[in-house]
């Protein structure tokens, strides 16, 4: 069950502003501000190339500002030194696209792994951990198969799992639907919201894709050119009339997000080319 009014959380998780990031002379990120509160499931969903993983790369510190802050727990993640960081980063969960198994471990091992590393656990508490993991997301008597024994959807719960392996504070998924059939892609979308609202976390989708993310969240933000276009309540955004939003929910061709790439208008080259001949 969502969050009611009455205890609808009001403190920020994360915290980006004036974010700003360039690959060399390419700008990415163009002045980003989003809050992700506590307790919910945040959706930013963009088109391809519009800054989406380079923003998480950001949250989780692998890249620097070129100027603005983002602050998780109310730490502002650039200023961290390096056992800072690696503290913080142990505060979160990160379900990979291409899920990131360690393709000669089991599924025990592959969620028992960070708590092997991370902790001081007996071997009998991770036992039940992992179990109870297993059992969260429905695999509990696959724990002995190998990655390469399991279906893309299989996969990607036990991608899942490591993810809330450590009980994170906040958990990002890296496009989780790619890829996936209509019964998985469903059964994905649904942990994790029943995981998010039965843990208590805080979660954030990055995705693209509109039909089942926006079935689970409570926010979204639409980034474009490295920029928040539009943002909101789901239950606005399914109305919304803003040319942006309206164009990514129903997929229209014609809309802010041009589909031909920038060049000479067409009857030219035409003429050109027939001039060449």
């Amino acid at each position: 069950m969502k969050p009611t009014m009455e205890n609808k959380p009001t403190e920020n998780l994360v915290e980006i502003s004036d974010l700003h990031f360039s690959y060399g002379d390419r700008k990415v990120l163009n002045g980003i501000n989003l809050n992700i509160p506590r307790g919910k499931v945040v959706a930013i969903l963009g088109v391809s190339g519009s800054g989406k993983s380079t923003l998480l790369h950001q949250i989780g510190g692998q890249l620097r500002p070129d100027s603005g802050s983002v602050k998780v727990l109310g730490k502002t993640i650039h200023q961290l030194d390096n056992d800072q960081l690696y503290q913080m980063r142990r505060e979160m969960g990160m379900m990979f696209q291409v899920s990131g198994l360690f393709s000669d471990l089991t599924v025990y091992d592959n969620i028992a792994f960070p708590m092997r590393e991370h902790t001081d656990l007996t071997e009998g508490m991770i036992r039940d951990l992992v179990l109870m993991k297993l059992q969260a997301i429905g695999l509990r008597g696959a724990a002995n198969l190998m990655p390469r024994d399991l279906s893309g959807g299989m996969e990607r719960r036990v991608a899942l799992a490591r993810a809330i392996a450590l009980d994170p504070t906040l958990i990002i998924y890296d496009e989780p639907f790619a890829g996936l059939d209509p019964i998985s892609l469903n059964i994905i979308a649904n942990l994790i919201r029943r995981l998010n609202d039965a843990l208590g976390v805080t979660s954030v989708v990055v995705t693209y894709d509109i039909s089942e993310s926006l079935k689970i969240v409570d926010y979204v933000y639409f980034i474009h050119d490295g920029k928040v276009v539009a943002e909101g309540e789901t239950a606005d955004m399914l109305v919304s009339r803003d040319p942006f939003v309206y164009q990514f929910i129903h997929g229209k061709p014609d809309g802010p997000v041009a589909f031909q790439y920038p060049g000479r208008p067409y009857n030219v080259d035409m003429r050109m080319g027939n001039s060449a001949h």
